[in-house]
């Protein structure tokens, strides 16, 4: 994609927009730049040789850069969740930054990302978000401290967070500054996620208006559509735009994976599996970044559900799955780990994950140990019954926690998946009171989606199976 910018900023650039890089180094500066502009873009810049390259090259310019490091580091630990608990190396790197930082002069605004960095890597993501925003209060135009804390609020699922964290800084922004542009699609999804649909849309379509290459506001846009059940609109839509939007590699897995979930949702089933087949499923194995791999873990298991036979498609992101088991990044991420361990038949993999979760609820620490503890253990043990046909058990793990499942993180789209599974839980229990609840269920979900072909079918399916 070609940039949008002619230039990158050096060290008086970024003096004089306000927010100072503590280096000598201009190609430092301008490769900061050209990171960032591709974390906020969500694609690889051809002209710096992509984001890795051009990490690699700031690094090279000022090995002491220490907002080099930050933004290196977030964007490991945001990308492939990795943990100072399991890596002796990153740990190594963190507290690496931490020293450099201490010995060097550094301004308080830097210090502070240091120290949301670290919050984050030992599992404090709240935390960490709360140091952002308080480096947002004096710096509005930081936009690493806004991405980052956007991006956290999206895994923590605090949807007003992530909606109004934007709208604070909006009015210190002018058009005229470098990727003013990408607010307007980071507002929109928040909007979008704290259901004010008809805003969304429209700061949607005014991020695209100014750069069409915007994946995020075109992500936007998509869970407008999902939401709205406006299937063939959503069709249309990534359909037209999908030049446009695919050629931002951080995203466009996630992007084709609502453009499957429309085809789910009308019963194209054929089609969804075509997306997994070409898209979803080869981009998710390769990049291993944990928004890829829970995407295709979701794509498959809504499949199953609906009844498709996925074959042997669960075997190649096992294999990268498999890697993660000890992580507990999110208890969001284990569940479609769980996901992936069952529909793979890899049972080895199963035992270790939830003994592997048991062991981190009693013997762990953080923000996510406490979401697994109240919600994400409880979910995955109901999977495991479901895939061993106790679909009495499933339902009895599953109710109790449904209002609570939110706080695992992801968006209501995402976790829509959930609600899915208890209904066929329920369906398929052999107590009277579970079918009951599977229909009250139903219910429940035609009054907020009214047009629903995936709705419609459950439906049916309740009133064969079951009367009364």
């Amino acid at each position: 994609m070609k940039n949008q910018r002619s230039n990158w900023r050096g060290c008086k650039d970024w003096i004089d927009f306000g927010t100072p890089l503590t280096t000598t180094s201009d190609e430092a500066c301008k490769l900061y730049d050209a990171v960032l502009t591709q974390y906020v873009g969500w694609y690889d810049e051809s002209s710096v040789g992509g984001i890795e390259a051009s990490l690699d090259k700031m690094v090279a310019a000022d090995p002491n850069f220490v907002m080099g490091h930050v933004i290196k580091n977030g964007l490991d630990l945001l990308g492939t969740g990795r943990t100072i608990e399991l890596d002796p190396d990153f740990k190594k790197d963190i507290y690496s930054l931490e020293k450099t930082a201490e010995q060097q002069k550094v301004s308080p605004r830097e210090r502070k990302h240091v120290s949301a960095v670290k919050l984050w890597a030992e599992g404090e993501t709240s935390k960490a978000c709360d140091v952002w925003e308080d480096i947002l209060v004096d710096n509005p135009l930081d936009m690493l401290a806004l991405k980052f804390a956007h991006d956290s609020y999206f895994y923590l699922a605090y949807h007003p967070q992530m909606r109004d964290g934007i709208a604070r800084v909006m009015p210190y922004w002018k058009k005229s500054m470098p990727l003013y542009g990408y607010l307007l699609g980071m507002h929109a999804f928040g909007l979008e996620e704290t259901n004010l649909y008809d805003r969304a849309e429209k700061t949607a379509r005014m991020g695209l208006d100014i750069n069409r290459h915007d994946a995020w506001a075109t992500h936007a846009m998509a869970h407008v559509f999902e939401m709205g059940g406006r299937q063939n609109e959503g069709l249309q839509f990534m359909s037209a735009t999908e030049n446009d939007w695919n050629i931002c590699g951080m995203i466009a897995c996630h992007n084709y994976w609502h453009y499957a979930l429309y085809n789910i949702e009308k019963g194209n089933y054929s089609d969804a599996v075509g997306f997994y087949d070409t898209q979803v499923g080869p981009l998710a194995a390769k990049s291993g970044a944990m928004l890829d791999m829970v995407d295709a873990c979701s794509l498959l298991y809504r499949l199953q559900l609906e009844g498709v036979n996925v074959g042997d498609r669960y075997n190649d992101i096992q294999e990268v799955c498999r890697q993660h088991l000890d992580d507990h990044v999110l208890a969001f991420n284990d569940a479609h780990f769980m996901m992936s361990c069952l529909g793979s038949g890899d049972k080895l993999s199963t035992e270790k994950l939830l003994e592997s979760m048991r062991s981190f609820v009693k013997n762990g620490k953080g923000y996510n140990c406490a979401i697994t503890r109240e919600v994400g253990l409880a979910l995955c043990e109901a999977l495991v019954a479901y895939d061993y046909g106790d679909y009495s058990k499933a339902v009895d793990l599953v109710s109790p926690v449904r209002y609570q499942v939110i706080e695992i993180g992801g968006s209501h789209a995402q976790r829509d998946i959930f609600n899915q599974f208890l209904i066929h839980c329920a369906m398929k229990s052999d107590a009277e009171e579970h079918n009951k609840l599977a229909r009250q269920l139903l219910v429940e979900r035609k009054c907020l989606k009214e047009n629903s072909p995936l709705t419609d079918r459950l439906m049916a399916k309740a009133m064969v199976h079951h009367t009364g």
